[in-house]
Protein backbone atom coordinates (compact mmCIF):
# COMPACT_ATOMS: atom_id res chain seq x y z
CA UNK A 1 0.00 0.00 0.00
CA UNK A 2 1.55 3.06 -0.83
CA UNK A 3 1.90 6.13 1.69
CA UNK A 4 -0.92 8.96 1.25
CA UNK A 5 0.01 11.68 -0.81
CA UNK A 6 -0.70 14.36 1.77
CA UNK A 7 1.74 12.87 4.08
CA UNK A 8 4.90 13.44 0.89
CA UNK A 9 3.90 16.98 1.07
CA UNK A 10 3.15 18.33 4.23
CA UNK A 11 6.60 19.46 5.08
CA UNK A 12 6.87 22.88 6.11
CA UNK A 13 8.50 24.76 3.43
CA UNK A 14 9.02 28.07 1.21
CA UNK A 15 9.46 27.76 -2.06
CA UNK A 16 10.91 30.80 -4.70
CA UNK A 17 8.46 32.13 -6.58
CA UNK A 18 7.92 30.09 -10.65
CA UNK A 19 10.78 31.59 -12.70
CA UNK A 20 7.94 33.15 -14.52
CA UNK A 21 4.04 33.01 -15.52
CA UNK A 22 5.05 33.46 -19.25
CA UNK A 23 4.38 30.40 -20.84
CA UNK A 24 7.31 31.36 -23.37
CA UNK A 25 9.35 32.36 -20.94
CA UNK A 26 8.97 28.98 -19.00
CA UNK A 27 9.95 27.12 -22.65
CA UNK A 28 12.67 29.00 -22.50
CA UNK A 29 13.74 28.58 -18.94
CA UNK A 30 13.49 25.12 -19.74
CA UNK A 31 15.69 24.75 -22.85
CA UNK A 32 18.58 27.71 -21.72
CA UNK A 33 20.93 25.59 -20.14
CA UNK A 34 21.17 21.65 -20.14
CA UNK A 35 21.66 19.97 -17.22
CA UNK A 36 22.19 23.01 -15.10
CA UNK A 37 21.11 23.24 -12.16
CA UNK A 38 18.65 25.60 -11.25
CA UNK A 39 21.20 28.62 -9.54
CA UNK A 40 22.79 28.41 -12.80
CA UNK A 41 20.01 28.10 -14.95
CA UNK A 42 18.42 31.25 -13.18
CA UNK A 43 21.63 33.19 -13.96
CA UNK A 44 21.74 32.28 -17.42
CA UNK A 45 18.22 33.17 -17.62
CA UNK A 46 18.49 36.53 -15.91
CA UNK A 47 21.63 36.93 -18.62
CA UNK A 48 19.43 36.20 -21.50
CA UNK A 49 16.61 38.62 -20.48
CA UNK A 50 18.92 41.60 -19.68
CA UNK A 51 21.45 41.46 -22.72
CA UNK A 52 18.85 40.06 -25.29
CA UNK A 53 15.06 39.66 -24.44
CA UNK A 54 12.95 36.84 -24.45
CA UNK A 55 10.66 37.95 -27.28
CA UNK A 56 10.31 36.08 -30.22
CA UNK A 57 11.87 38.45 -32.73
CA UNK A 58 14.63 39.27 -29.98
CA UNK A 59 16.23 36.08 -29.76
CA UNK A 60 15.71 35.82 -33.33
CA UNK A 61 17.63 39.12 -34.07
CA UNK A 62 21.04 37.34 -31.65
CA UNK A 63 24.09 36.11 -32.73
CA UNK A 64 24.37 32.15 -32.49
CA UNK A 65 27.51 32.99 -30.12
CA UNK A 66 25.76 35.04 -27.93
CA UNK A 67 22.94 32.68 -27.10
CA UNK A 68 25.58 30.08 -26.95
CA UNK A 69 27.45 31.74 -24.66
CA UNK A 70 24.59 32.00 -22.38
CA UNK A 71 24.60 28.12 -23.14
CA UNK A 72 27.54 27.55 -21.54
CA UNK A 73 25.79 27.44 -18.10
CA UNK A 74 24.98 23.72 -18.80
CA UNK A 75 26.51 21.52 -21.49
CA UNK A 76 26.24 21.51 -25.19
CA UNK A 77 25.72 25.28 -25.54
CA UNK A 78 25.76 25.43 -29.17
CA UNK A 79 22.49 22.70 -28.95
CA UNK A 80 20.80 25.35 -26.35
CA UNK A 81 21.53 28.15 -28.85
CA UNK A 82 19.86 26.41 -31.52
CA UNK A 83 16.85 25.09 -29.31
CA UNK A 84 16.22 29.13 -28.67
CA UNK A 85 16.37 30.10 -32.21
CA UNK A 86 13.37 27.47 -33.06
CA UNK A 87 11.43 28.00 -29.81
CA UNK A 88 11.58 31.63 -31.13
CA UNK A 89 10.77 30.53 -34.33
CA UNK A 90 7.66 28.23 -33.75
CA UNK A 91 6.51 30.85 -30.98
CA UNK A 92 7.19 33.37 -34.33
CA UNK A 93 5.24 31.45 -37.24
CA UNK A 94 2.79 29.27 -35.94
CA UNK A 95 1.47 31.52 -32.95
CA UNK A 96 2.43 35.12 -34.02
CA UNK A 97 4.50 35.48 -30.61
CA UNK A 98 1.53 35.09 -28.49
CA UNK A 99 1.17 31.88 -26.30
CA UNK A 100 -1.41 33.57 -24.71
CA UNK A 101 -4.28 31.98 -27.22
CA UNK A 102 -2.99 28.25 -26.69
CA UNK A 103 -3.50 28.56 -22.78
CA UNK A 104 -7.28 29.28 -23.90
CA UNK A 105 -7.56 26.16 -25.88
CA UNK A 106 -9.10 23.22 -24.10
CA UNK A 107 -6.85 20.87 -22.43
CA UNK A 108 -5.50 18.43 -25.06
CA UNK A 109 -5.18 20.92 -27.60
CA UNK A 110 -3.19 23.13 -25.12
CA UNK A 111 -1.14 20.79 -24.58
CA UNK A 112 -0.47 19.52 -28.38
CA UNK A 113 0.41 22.93 -28.58
CA UNK A 114 3.03 23.35 -26.50
CA UNK A 115 4.69 20.31 -27.41
CA UNK A 116 5.69 21.58 -30.62
CA UNK A 117 8.31 23.10 -28.47
CA UNK A 118 11.61 21.44 -27.91
CA UNK A 119 11.83 19.51 -24.66
CA UNK A 120 8.30 19.79 -24.04
CA UNK A 121 6.59 16.50 -23.49
CA UNK A 122 3.34 16.14 -21.71
CA UNK A 123 4.73 16.85 -17.95
CA UNK A 124 6.48 19.69 -19.45
CA UNK A 125 2.97 21.17 -21.26
CA UNK A 126 1.58 20.51 -17.83
CA UNK A 127 3.75 22.06 -15.64
CA UNK A 128 3.51 25.27 -17.93
CA UNK A 129 -0.62 25.22 -17.65
CA UNK A 130 -0.48 24.81 -13.86
CA UNK A 131 2.46 27.65 -13.08
CA UNK A 132 0.79 29.73 -15.82
CA UNK A 133 -2.43 28.76 -14.39
CA UNK A 134 -4.40 27.83 -17.09
CA UNK A 135 -5.24 24.71 -15.67
CA UNK A 136 -5.20 22.98 -12.52
CA UNK A 137 -3.34 20.20 -13.50
CA UNK A 138 -0.75 17.79 -11.62
CA UNK A 139 2.65 18.82 -12.93
CA UNK A 140 5.75 16.26 -11.71
CA UNK A 141 9.06 16.52 -13.14
CA UNK A 142 11.63 13.59 -12.89
CA UNK A 143 12.41 13.96 -9.05
CA UNK A 144 8.73 14.21 -8.00
CA UNK A 145 8.11 11.02 -10.36
CA UNK A 146 10.82 9.09 -8.47
CA UNK A 147 8.83 9.59 -5.51
CA UNK A 148 5.59 8.96 -5.75
CA UNK A 149 7.37 5.73 -7.77
CA UNK A 150 9.21 4.71 -4.38
CA UNK A 151 6.27 5.39 -2.09
CA UNK A 152 4.55 2.93 -3.62
CA UNK A 153 2.24 4.98 -6.26
CA UNK A 154 3.12 2.96 -9.26
CA UNK A 155 6.19 0.74 -10.48
CA UNK A 156 8.65 2.75 -12.33
CA UNK A 157 8.29 1.70 -16.52
CA UNK A 158 10.63 1.00 -18.77
CA UNK A 159 8.96 3.85 -21.10
CA UNK A 160 8.66 6.96 -18.86
CA UNK A 161 5.56 8.86 -19.92
CA UNK A 162 3.76 5.19 -19.42
CA UNK A 163 5.24 6.10 -15.75
CA UNK A 164 4.37 9.65 -15.40
CA UNK A 165 0.63 8.28 -16.68
CA UNK A 166 0.47 6.10 -14.03
CA UNK A 167 1.23 7.84 -11.10
CA UNK A 168 -1.26 10.66 -12.41
CA UNK A 169 -4.19 7.83 -12.34
CA UNK A 170 -3.48 6.81 -8.86
CA UNK A 171 -2.76 10.34 -7.08
CA UNK A 172 -5.80 11.34 -8.86
CA UNK A 173 -8.61 10.94 -6.12
CA UNK A 174 -6.23 12.66 -3.58
CA UNK A 175 -5.11 15.74 -5.70
CA UNK A 176 -6.11 19.74 -4.35
CA UNK A 177 -7.86 21.33 -7.17
CA UNK A 178 -6.67 24.61 -6.22
CA UNK A 179 -3.82 26.27 -8.09
CA UNK A 180 -1.42 27.10 -4.76
CA UNK A 181 -1.76 23.80 -3.35
CA UNK A 182 -0.56 22.04 -7.11
CA UNK A 183 1.61 24.45 -7.29
CA UNK A 184 3.44 23.66 -3.45
CA UNK A 185 3.07 20.17 -4.34
CA UNK A 186 4.95 20.09 -7.33
CA UNK A 187 7.28 22.65 -5.63
CA UNK A 188 8.00 20.22 -2.82
CA UNK A 189 7.68 16.84 -4.62
CA UNK A 190 11.01 17.93 -6.75
CA UNK A 191 12.67 19.62 -3.68
CA UNK A 192 12.02 15.84 -1.98
CA UNK A 193 13.71 14.19 -4.92
CA UNK A 194 16.28 16.46 -5.05
CA UNK A 195 17.65 16.99 -1.50
CA UNK A 196 16.59 13.72 0.34
CA UNK A 197 15.16 11.07 -2.16
CA UNK A 198 18.03 10.98 -5.22
CA UNK A 199 18.40 8.80 -7.76
CA UNK A 200 21.73 7.61 -6.67
CA UNK A 201 22.51 7.24 -2.52
CA UNK A 202 19.25 8.39 -1.67
CA UNK A 203 19.05 10.04 2.24
CA UNK A 204 16.55 7.35 3.51
CA UNK A 205 17.85 7.40 6.73
CA UNK A 206 16.47 11.37 6.97
CA UNK A 207 13.43 11.05 5.36
CA UNK A 208 10.46 11.85 7.14
CA UNK A 209 8.37 9.14 5.25
CA UNK A 210 10.49 6.29 5.50
CA UNK A 211 8.23 4.18 7.44
CA UNK A 212 5.60 4.38 5.15
CA UNK A 213 7.89 4.24 1.91
CA UNK A 214 8.14 0.83 0.48
CA UNK A 215 11.40 1.54 -0.71
CA UNK A 216 12.60 3.19 2.06
CA UNK A 217 11.51 0.09 3.97
CA UNK A 218 13.68 -2.13 1.51
CA UNK A 219 16.91 -0.36 1.93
Amino acid sequence: MSVPLQRTTSKTASFAPPPSTDPLELIIWENIAYLANDKRRAEAFAILKRTIGTRPDQILAAQHSALAAIGKAGILPDVSAEKLLTIAKIAHEEFQSDLGSVLRKPLPQAKKALKRFPSIGDPGAEKILLLTRSYPVMALDSNGLRVLCRVGFAEEQKNYPATYRLVLDAIHGQLPRDYDSLIRAHQLLRQHGQELCKRSKPRCTECPVRDSCNYGRKV
